[in-house]
């Protein structure tokens, strides 16, 4: 399958559509079950057992503790409800940002794999929708799963990929916007955030705060920390002087990165750590998304993952 982005069928992403279309029916193939199956139903509350009905909702650890016979009561939804939050800022064009080149960046990766869910869950006929955030929350759309707002979906990731509408110095606000997004969801949801943290490497502590919000209003999250690896996280450069520019401040830097390469790679890798445990303390599911692994093999591994969950 030929996916890169300069194949004809893929130009400018055109047709985002068709590319999570080829993408997501080659690996959900060998999956036996949906991704996201299951999660539609929530546990309620117990009630006492009556003689003569199905014994299929029976909690037997209840019943080992008490000797007494409980039933699970559950709430139904019709439809999961999927919002997927992706971080705009200038840090997330690295490295191709303001450059005329093909170069894999954090933005085209986490519009890919968006573009993928979307499929998947337009497949399943549930609903999706879609958040985009830097300084201020740019773009907000509740989940519906009718055609239309698919179509509007697609429009609008395609719309981010758009050179011309890339602003320089566009900070990351995550903490006040993710609260914000979890005023606006109403009822329980996925919740998929596709983002580089790179606004919280000082203090995670603030983002993660914004997150609990989310779980405490009942919803599931899943983060993606999209990152480069091989340039932000090992500083895989030639050993020379170059001219560093924080995409988001302007500031500027000239430096040989071999001359911090030991200490620079050791606070990062603790920061990405820290991350992760965090995300792990606050039961939410992490996954790493380096650019250059792409994102069918991040988005494979994830919905084998969870395929195995439900």
């Amino acid at each position: 399958m030929d996916t890169k982005l300069d194949s004809p069928q893929y130009k400018r992403f055109e047709n985002l559509e068709l590319l999570a279309r080829q993408v997501v029916e080659g690996f959900l193939t060998g999956l036996h079950k949906s991704p996201f199956h299951g999660f539609s139903v929530e546990f309620a509350e117990h009630r006492i057992y009556n003689p003569g009905e199905s014994t299929k909702n029976i909690d037997w650890r209840l019943y080992a503790r008490t000797e007494k016979l409980f039933v699970k009561k559950f709430e139904e939804e019709t439809n999961l409800r999927c919002q997927i939050v992706i971080d705009n800022s200038s840090s997330m064009y690295f490295p191709a940002y303001g450059e005329n080149t093909r170069l894999p960046s954090k933005i085209n990766f986490s519009v890919q794999a968006a573009a993928s869910l979307i499929y998947v869950l337009k497949k399943q006929r549930d609903a999706a929708g879609i958040s985009v955030f830097a300084e201020k929350l740019l773009t907000h759309t509740p989940a519906k799963s009718n055609a239309a707002h698919n179509k509007l979906l697609f429009a609008m990731l395609s719309d981010l990929l758009d050179k011309k509408k890339q602003v320089l110095n566009e900070k990351s606000n995550p903490t006040k916007i993710l609260h914000e997004i979890a005023d606006k969801i109403h009822k329980r949801s996925l919740v998929i955030v596709f983002s580089d943290m790179m606004e919280n490497i000082d203090d995670p502590d603030e983002v993660f705060s914004a997150l609990q919000h989310l779980k405490h209003n009942k919803h599931e999250v899943v983060l993606f920390h999209v990152f480069d690896k091989s340039k932000e996280l090992n500083l895989d450069y030639q050993n020379r002087p170059y001219r560093f520019i924080d995409m988001e401040t302007g500031r500027e830097m000239k430096l040989n990165p071999a001359q911090i390469k030991d200490k620079y790679t050791k606070e990062l890798t603790d920061f990405f750590n820290k991350v992760k445990l965090k995300c792990l303390q606050y039961q939410i599911d992490f996954i790493p998304a380096d650019i250059n692994s792409g994102f069918e093999n991040v988005l494979l591994s994830f919905f084998s993952k969870r395929s195995k969950l439900y």
